[in-house]
């Protein structure tokens, strides 16, 4: 990864190098098996650094081209191939979902399950591809175990990468109620699973190729893709979970997913692996606007909707599983920062981004025209690392000009 001297986009290089030592005691702490932290400011890679290892029991040491699992980090890269397909002309915001998948037309509410058996309601007004890119859908996800419906989704396997094609797991997906209204609550969900289809639909062509034709070919993300073929395992991140014992082990892969393999399912919502280097020319192609070397995705007016909170004030604050997001917004595929004062960290009114569950994260500050990055493979389970907050903190106080 070519680097430029700091100063020349207004970075301390003394302040920024307290990057490293707060990163690298996470690695000898044994907290995280290696990682990587780039930030870039004005389209220049002001911070680059490697630590540790990409997997452990090989001694293999963390690399620039190292390939890993960004799970959430997918979610704004399906968004954006919906609202390809939306400054075609193609659908509105406020569609309702059963205009592509008629069978979403006839979903229940869960309602009272005080009696034991849960009661199902009628919808108040059915669900919009709005909706579903805010994750006010109503929709659940298996993961956060805190509803009766996210044990249905467990109980069938939903989005799994080897059970169902995607069209497969729509026709599951429809049986099962909502957890809420729509647009009456924010709840992280499978929603953008839903927008994937929705996309094929739509295109009517598979989520994998649209996303390579129209996404990956044109920002030369050449190491994006919905798995690791055979020629690049060499450079596949290993996935790691805190042990009993403590330190570092290897994940149960059959709950995590089989990556090395083409998927049956092409998860919109967790589906990608991508490197450093790609994702950092997604993220630069938002910060500039839709365009990057020549080429554009999308145009400015749309990335500007994207990236302001879509969220009315009887859905905040924002919360998932335990933690309460304050100060956070929700655009289309992204958080957005409302107020710095609310989240307690280092931050621009308008920054946005998101993160995956491996512990990857990113953001965008366009006031600063600012990228942060970090990537590793850590499936927190109760011990979800400060890195996010760190990071920042490690960046902007760097910051001089």
């Amino acid at each position: 990864m070519e680097t430029i001297t700091p100063e020349k986009v207004g970075f301390s290089s003394k302040r920024l190098r307290r990057i490293k030592p707060v990163m690298q005691a996470y690695v000898d702490q044994k907290k995280l098996p290696g990682l990587i932290t780039l930030v870039a400011r004005q389209g220049r890679v002001a911070h680059f650094e490697k630590y540790g290892l990409m997997d452990i029991n090989r001694d293999k040491p963390m690399g620039a081209d190292t390939i890993f699992r960004i799970y959430s980090m997918t979610k704004p890269i399906t968004t954006v191939a919906v609202m390809i397909l939306y400054e075609e002309g193609l659908f509105q915001l406020n569609d309702p979902v059963s205009k592509f998948i008629p069978a979403f037309k006839d979903v229940k509410v869960l309602g009272s399950i005080a009696s034991g058996t849960p009661e199902l309601v009628d919808l108040e007004r059915e669900i919009t591809i709005h909706d579903l890119m805010t994750h006010t859908s109503g929709l659940a996800y298996a993961f956060l175990e805190d509803s009766p419906v996210d044990f249905m989704y467990e109980k069938a396997g939903l989005f799994r990468r080897d059970k169902k094609t995607l069209q497969e797991n729509i026709q599951e997906l429809v049986k099962m109620p909502l957890v809420h209204q729509p647009g009456s609550a924010w709840r992280y969900s499978v929603s953008t699973d839903v927008l994937g289809y929705i996309v094929e639909v739509i295109a009517n062509t598979p989520l994998d190729i649209f996303l390579k034709d129209r996404i990956f070919d044109p920002l030369q993300m050449v190491d994006t893709d919905f798995f690791v073929p055979h020629e690049k395992l060499e450079r596949f991140a290993a996935l790691y979970t805190r042990a009993g014992s403590g330190g570092l082990e290897l994940s149960n892969q059959v709950a995590a997913g089989d990556f090395t393999v083409q998927p049956r399912t092409f998860s919109g919502g967790s589906g990608l692996v991508s490197t450093t280097a790609d994702y950092l020319r997604f993220a630069q192609m938002m910060l500039n606007g839709g365009e990057l070397n020549g080429a554009r995705l999308l145009g400015r007016k749309t990335v500007a909707l994207m990236t302001k909170s879509h969220l009315p004030g009887k859905v905040l604050p924002m919360a998932l599983s335990d933690w309460m997001m304050n100060g956070y917004g929700y655009g289309l595929g992204f958080s957005v920062i409302m107020s710095a004062v609310e989240t307690q960290e280092f931050e621009s009114v308008g920054n946005y981004g998101w993160f995956g569950v491996a512990s990857t994260l990113f953001w965008i500050d366009p006031d600063e025209a600012l990228i942060g990055l970090l990537m590793t493979q850590y499936l927190a389970e109760n011990d979800w690392l400060p890195l996010e907050p760190q990071l920042k903190a490690l960046t902007y106080q760097a910051l001089v000009d």
